[in-house]
């Protein structure tokens, strides 16, 4: 998921702080750490109470809190609301507003329980605040190593919430354990080494105890996984690796999961194989972007993992490169492979798998209901699974256009669409079930692929060329509304510039999305006609939420902008309700 800027023809390395951190290993307990990184404004209010995994395990129904980034295990991000609907939501207006301290882009999910929300920022700040006023009970500073790595923007996805504690990833590559109530730090462990590449922008998911993560640093040649914490203490539990010790070539495959030859070399690939061996997989990127999606009754875990690395120079990485760019499930208790679909093998155009996935049911070729699973690809597809097995039931129509697909990347430059950046990129889908349609954020982008020889420099940016826009060709967005028992498009709404941030469903019949232009629109979810709009001042490029408090529903969402797309930056939380 390397970023780039929307005129920019390299990385934006800058930006991204493509550099390295060493930090020491294991678990510090409260008392090793300074809490002088919490500044207390306000006491809690005695009506935050602890979250129970009941909770967590029935949020998609309860319709007061936000328990999940992604709204529940399912992931859907449908709030079951309907005091706004199609009807008054031209009626919406700013509860209130409400700024941090960080002048950065923001892509946060907030989390709401019992009247109180908790936020994060870029840097890893998180605040605690009234949901209804906006005032402010506390402020967390992560105290951040002397240098991070990290691509595509110093963001931060989200905390997750169970019991009295809140679960953040940190861009140095630690997993923090704060109080709800006070945000001082319980513990804190390390997840990776910030030197070789590892950061950490999503927002975990705790279920029965077990804090699950993944990582980013797929553009530094890390070698990616998810892992499994104990809630209670910071211990590892267990760790999944997106590269396998063995068997990263794969079958060979010479078409994508839509069935279109991918142009490649495979003689050449595995000569290279036979010569030189499968040392390459220490290296072979495989970062997972965005929270996983859990299956309870059968204890299942699903995420989709990102490109390998380097992200355009396939020559030195030959095989399928298993796990990258594909849909995998675990078993939630040991971490065991269950089964995996890849969409893109030995993928050179940087079109990883970054949005996270949605479990819901699907009819079948058969017109059978059965457990699914969709996921929203940079290829511009929504896929539709079986849930139990992976296999894939249908594609969906392109919701963006697709020319010159495969073309390889060369030293002077090759057009090719869609562009490194989508389709969907890590922009989470929502799903209604009372229209059965899956609604993505696209984003329109041309771009050429320039490929370069390059050895692994060591935890630094490595992707082997670059992608480069193309000054000339219209950048755009397309919010799209799928329907997942046919894959027909039912509507799409094009708008001014790509879309990127998330977009939220609601039970009034309503669909959220914002813009990098500070737009934040509301739509109908059956027609795609706009109903209202809002100007925040700075992209709103993150997902809303929906919550309630003493009866009254309210939609909050971040504008602070984005670094990937260069959108206007921002520092506030946005919340609207009906007068």
């Amino acid at each position: 998921m390397a970023g780039f800027s929307r005129t920019s023809l390299v990385p934006l390395i800058v930006a991204f702080g493509a550099f390295g951190i060493v930090t020491s290993p294991g678990i510090k307990a409260a008392d090793e750490i300074q809490n002088a990184n919490t500044t207390q404004a306000s006491p809690v209010p005695s009506s935050l109470r602890p979250i129970s995994q009941q909770q967590l395990d029935g949020a998609a129904g309860d319709s007061a809190s936000w328990l999940h980034s992604n709204g529940s295990y399912a992931e859907t991000r449908y709030a079951p609301a309907t005091q706004i609907n199609t009807s008054n939501v031209a009626k919406l207006k700013p509860a209130f507003i409400f700024q941090t301290a960080v002048m950065e882009s923001m892509e946060t999910a907030p989390i709401v329980s019992n009247g109180v929300m908790f936020l994060t920022t870029s840097y890893n700040h998180v605040y605690a605040i009234d949901a209804v006023t906006g005032r402010e009970f506390w402020h967390y500073k992560h105290k951040m190593g002397p240098v991070t790595t990290f691509c595509c923007g110093p963001n931060n996805r989200g905390v997750a919430i169970s019991g009295d504690r809140l679960f953040m990833g940190t861009l140095d590559s630690k997993l923090v354990a704060l109080d709800a109530k006070t945000g001082n730090v319980l513990w804190s462990t390390q997840i990776a080494d910030p030197e070789e590449g590892y950061s950490e922008t999503m927002a975990p998911v705790v279920i029965d105890d077990k804090v699950l993560i993944g990582t980013n640093g797929g553009e530094y040649g890390i070698r990616g996984f998810v892992k499994a914490f104990d809630a209670n203490s910071g211990q590892l539990l267990w760790t999944f690796y997106t590269i396998p010790d063995t068997g990263s070539e794969g079958v060979w495959a010479e078409n994508d999961a839509v069935g279109r030859n991918m142009k490649r070399d495979i003689a050449a690939e595995k000569k290279t194989l036979a010569e030189k061996g499968g040392d390459f997989n220490k290296t072979l990127g495989g970062g997972v972007w965005m929270a996983p999606a859990v299956d309870r009754k059968t204890r299942t875990v699903y995420f989709v993992v990102g490109n390998p690395s380097p992200d355009l120079y396939g020559a030195i990485r030959p095989g399928d490169n298993l796990y990258t760019d594909s849909l995998v499930a675990v078993d939630l208790d040991t971490g065991k492979y269950k089964w995996h679909f890849q969409y893109i093998a030995h993928d050179v155009w940087d079109l990883d798998a970054a949005s996270p996935p949605i479990l819901i049911d699907v009819k079948d070729k058969n017109g059978q209901t059965i457990p699914g699973i969709i996921h929203g690809g940079k290829t511009g597809f929504v896929y539709v699974h079986d849930r139990r097995d992976g296999r894939l039931i249908r594609v969906s129509e392109a919701m963006i256009p697709q020319e010159g697909v495969w073309t390889l990347p060369t030293p002077t430059g090759a057009r090719m669409l869609p562009g490194a950046n989508g389709g969907v990129e890590w922009s989470p889908m929502a799903f209604s079930p009372k229209t059965r349609m899956a609604y993505a954020a696209n984003l329109h982008q041309p771009m050429t692929y320039q490929v370069e020889e390059a050895a692994y420099p060591g935890g630094k940016i490595w992707l082997g060329g670059a992608f480069k826009t193309i000054p000339a060709e219209q950048q755009w967005g397309r919010l799209v509304a799928v329907n997942v028992d046919t894959g027909k498009i039912a509507w799409g709404y094009k708008t001014d510039q790509p879309l990127i941030g998330g977009v939220l469903a609601t039970a009034g019949g309503l669909v959220f999305n914002g813009e990098g232009n500070g737009l934040f629109r509301a739509f109908d979810a059956a027609t795609g006609r706009k109903l209202w709009e809002f100007q925040c001042g700075a992209g709103v490029n993150a997902p809303a939420v929906s919550y309630m408090v003493n009866g009254k529903q309210y939609i909050a969402v971040a504008a602070g902008g984005n670094t990937q797309l260069d959108f206007k930056r921002g520092n506030s939380l946005l919340v609207f309700a009906l007068p």
